[in-house]
């Protein structure tokens, strides 16, 4: 079986790929998973859970095509959503498979994607359907992925995790079960269980934006598109526009916010350590963590050589921190 992607002279094949499916015997499928990509060189995460599958991983062309081959021959993932993109750097440096309760946390019981999820919309066909003066659009997305793009009149539930959603959906959300709801994200699969959401509250007219934003930017062209800004995306680019170019912001190292050059030159922006998003929340202890990685990364830069140890610990503090800026965005909301 062959998995087609865009070729170019990046040393790294990156495949983003999920799938909502019944999985009673997950637990199973986790170590001849791992076994498959290590014996492949393959790195990265992939998550199992009984509503289904869900990861990033990269590694050499073959490797990739390997690891894929072995998921389309169990029945349950044949027509896997798998995206691709390339690297020059590697983007993880160990392989996990990782059981889980979902494969992307909404943390709400009766929400069934596998079998109750909305209707699927081709990019070719968004544009009409979101132009309907009685469809609500909504943005399934935190609130810093919303800040630097998103489609026109879409309502933005202003939220910092996707856990957050469900109670925006119902203490929010001003529409009847049978008003058209059409949802979108970035790469489908938050909108896709968004929509099971909104089914299992009793909305009956859902849909969901197939291969989510990154789907439209690449296949509308930019002169028909409805799509305002840049798309936030989880990787070294941060941002993309209109035929998946890379975007205009950086990321800031410390708190993961996508970040402007009017921000980069404010006073409160150091590299690798705050910037104005997150410069309130650190205390000492995490500003000298940030800047003791940084100094570790430009040393490496310095000598030519991938420090792994430093890139590591980046991945965690970032996560860290992330985690510190949700808690105080969430206690601002509520204040």
């Amino acid at each position: 079986m062959s998995f087609n992607s865009t070729s170019d002279n990046s040393n790294y094949r990156v495949a983003a790929l999920y799938k909502f499916v019944t999985l009673d015997n997950y637990p199973r499928l986790q170590q001849p998973l791992l076994q498959v990509c290590k014996q492949n060189d393959v790195m990265g995460t992939i998550l199992l859970a009984q509503e289904g599958i869900n990861g990033t991983i990269s590694g050499p062309e073959k490797g990739i095509d390997s690891v894929l081959s072995w998921l389309a021959s169990h029945p349950e993932f044949d027509q896997l959503d798998v995206k691709f993109s390339r690297a020059d750097e590697p983007p993880f440096y160990r392989m996990k498979v990782r059981l889980k309760k979902e494969i992307v946390t909404l943390g709400v019981d009766d929400v069934d994607a596998a079998n109750n999820a909305g209707t699927y919309v081709d990019p070719s066909d968004w544009n009409d359907l979101i132009s309907q003066p009685d469809v609500v659009v909504v943005d399934t997305r935190n609130d810093y992925e919303v800040a630097i793009g998103t489609f026109k009149n879409a309502q933005n539930p202003n939220t910092s995790s996707f856990r957050e959603l469900p109670a925006w959906v119902d203490d929010v959300l001003e529409a009847k079960p049978d008003t058209k709801v059409a949802m979108f994200c970035t790469g489908g699969i938050r909108c896709e269980k968004s929509t099971a959401l909104l089914k299992s509250r009793g909305f009956n007219d859902v849909y969901h934006l197939k291969g989510g934003i990154l789907k439209y930017l690449e296949t509308v062209p930019e002169e028909k598109s409805l799509w305002e800004g840049d798309c936030f995306v989880f990787d070294q680019r941060v941002s993309v526009k209109h035929g998946l170019e890379v975007g205009d912001y950086d990321m800031c190292h410390a708190c993961r916010m996508p970040i402007s050059e009017s921000e980069m030159a404010d006073d409160r922006y150091v590299k690798g350590v705050s910037c104005p998003h997150c410069h309130e929340t650190q205390n000492t202890r995490q500003q000298a963590r940030f800047q003791e990685r940084q100094k570790q990364m430009d040393l490496a830069k310095q000598r030519n050589e991938l420090h792994i140890a430093a890139d590591i610990a980046s991945a965690k503090s970032q996560k860290l921190a992330e985690k510190d800026l949700q808690r105080e965005r969430s206690k601002a909301a509520k204040s």
